[in-house]
């Protein structure tokens, strides 16, 4: 086997059973992986020197082609069901002897990385990938060492990413050719069958969410900022209810745009860099994303270009709605330096409501906020998973990530509830999603100039003293007034043309909160389940 790279480290890829590489790419830099990828015709660059690529069929993640071997860790401990499927050891080591004889005769690329920003609770993580592309991806996303350290560097999770061996489904004991499969005692994740590369960052995320509760730590499928005083904000979401539009607030020091974890010391990044969703991604809206969109160094998923001239054409979806750029956390402005901070002094939990029935910013008391946080309301757009339709659709995802989360939403929300207590902060549930009328009919997104106004309100204080008005539908705490924002924007009531319509729908939706929450109302209080929405409220 070639061994190529500057940094190599010690512990070897024999100690993964891939000995017998034709050639192994250690550590390699962004230019290095750039050209390794354009050898290998994996992609194009850009007029403005991305790298951009396409990911074939699987366009989002394949959350039905996930497991965890069940074994006596994990027995008890995971939330065993349609989310964290179980799988038998056998399986897995099936499937692990299909991806070591896959590799065999091939080139591979490793990178040897971090997982936490804060050094008492970081993960070091080992990435293999049988493309240049990939491993630049795991290079922006995770957090790099010092080079001079790598030498020694030892990983105490390892992925071994193969998405062009394809497994035979039912035959191999899984649903399909994708495979996402986790065994958290050999410390070892294989991905085959799929190119998207969020599956390598949310297998990662995946893992710290089982790992950390033990440690104290609140993993959070969140964004987060801190402003010049030292105030932190995080803010949770599904993809496409903007975590990374709201946290990249040139006003506001960056810290993440999508994972955080909640310890004793504070929050800080899980990751190195961003994720984001640019499909009709706005220059004069979201100037730091698109600026990082356009730079040497991001790699472009299923991003439409023009074939002469290189350029991108952001508004086109004739790949998928799920466009996406990957870049490291110091291509947005004003970022932090170091990935962690205090305690939060607010905490907002974003929803796209598709319904268009919930306000666009309300203050939630802090049973509201266990309530809501354990709900997950949002709606999932169209490509950030494969099966989905070209509408939006309504869901609960509890902990504002239940494909993420091992353990069952109660562990997340009890720690949730407690970290607030201890620390006081104000909650909020901002609604990013449509006003006037149901998602393709009648209804129009918010403006991201209203809901960026009220965000920035919410947590400068200017809202904390403003007199709240009760909403009739949800027993939310909806502010009277906020600068910047029409009176009229902030009542979602008034927003309809057909008043009656409003209330069959948002009675609709109030049936929706209750039949979902009936499953946690035996792991919450009185209190939580008292502030609770019901059909009849």
């Amino acid at each position: 086997m070639q061994t190529h790279g500057a940094y190599v480290s010690r512990f070897g890829l024999d100690n993964h059973g891939l000995d017998t590489l034709k050639s192994a790419y250690w550590n390699l830099g962004s230019a290095a992986l750039y050209e390794q990828a354009i050898r290998r015709n994996e992609g194009h660059i850009t007029a403005d020197g991305a790298f951009v690529t396409d990911t074939g069929e699987h366009t989002g993640r394949s959350p039905k082609d996930r497991f965890i071997v069940q074994s006596d860790t994990t027995e008890n401990t995971v939330d065993w069901g349609p989310v964290n499927q179980p799988i038998p050891r056998q399986t897995f080591d099936a499937m692990h002897a299909q991806v070591l004889a896959y590799y065999q005769g091939r080139e591979a690329f490793v990178l040897d990385c971090h997982a936490g920003a804060d050094p008492e609770y970081r993960l070091p993580v080992r990435v293999v990938t049988e493309t240049a592309w990939h491993n630049l991806f795991a290079r922006n996303m995770f957090i790099r060492p010092d080079p001079a350290n790598l030498g020694g560097f030892e990983p105490a999770f390892t992925i071994l990413h193969a998405p062009g061996l394809m497994a035979r489904g039912v035959e191999d004991g899984l649903n399909s050719a994708t495979f996402i499969l986790v065994d958290f005692d050999r410390r070892l994740i294989l991905i085959g069958g799929s190119w998207y590369a969020g599956e390598i960052k949310k297998s990662i995320f995946s893992v710290l969410n089982y790992l950390l509760p033990d440690r104290g730590v609140l993993p959070m499928h969140c964004s987060a900022n801190v402003g010049a005083a030292g105030d932190v904000a995080v803010f949770f979401g599904l993809s496409g209810t903007g975590k990374t539009t709201l946290s990249a607030d040139g006003t506001r020091t960056l810290i993440g745009d999508d994972e955080h974890g909640w310890s004793e010391r504070g929050v800080f990044n899980f990751e190195g860099g961003c994720y984001a969703k640019v499909i009709r991604l706005s220059q004069s809206a979201e100037p730091e994303i698109w600026a990082a969109s356009h730079r040497f160094g991001t790699v472009l998923e299923n991003v439409v270009f023009d074939p002469d001239t290189r350029r991108l054409d952001l508004d086109n979806d004739r790949l998928t709605e799920n466009t996406r750029a990957c870049y490291p956390i110091d291509f947005i402005p004003n970022t932090s330096d170091t990935g962690v901070a205090g305690h939060p002094t607010n905490v907002v939990m974003l929803t796209a409501d598709a319904f268009g029935v919930l306000p666009p910013i309300s203050k939630l008391t802090p049973e509201q906020a266990m309530y809501h946080f354990l709900s997950g309301y949002t709606a999932r757009v169209a490509g950030t998973e494969k099966g989905l339709g070209k509408e939006p659709q309504a869901t609960f995802s509890s902990c504002f990530g239940a494909p993420f989360m091992p353990r069952h939403p109660s562990v997340y929300g009890a720690m949730l509830r407690d970290k607030i207590a201890k620390h006081g902060a104000t909650c909020w549930l901002v609604n990013t999603g449509w006003s006037g009328g149901r998602a393709g009919s009648g209804g129009e997104r918010m403006r991201i100039a209203y809901t960026r106004a009220m965000v920035r309100a919410a947590l400068d204080g200017r809202l904390s003293g403003s007199p709240v008005v009760e909403d009739g539908s949800f027993g939310l705490l909806i502010p009277e007034a906020c600068p910047d924002v029409p009176s009229e924007v902030l009542r979602p009531r008034g927003a309809w043309s057909d008043v009656a319509a409003y209330d069959a729908t948002a009675a609709e939706l109030r049936g929706r909160f209750e039949a979902n929450f009936k499953p946690f109302e035996a792991f919450v209080d009185d209190d939580v389940k008292a502030a609770g929405i019901r059909p009849a409220a």
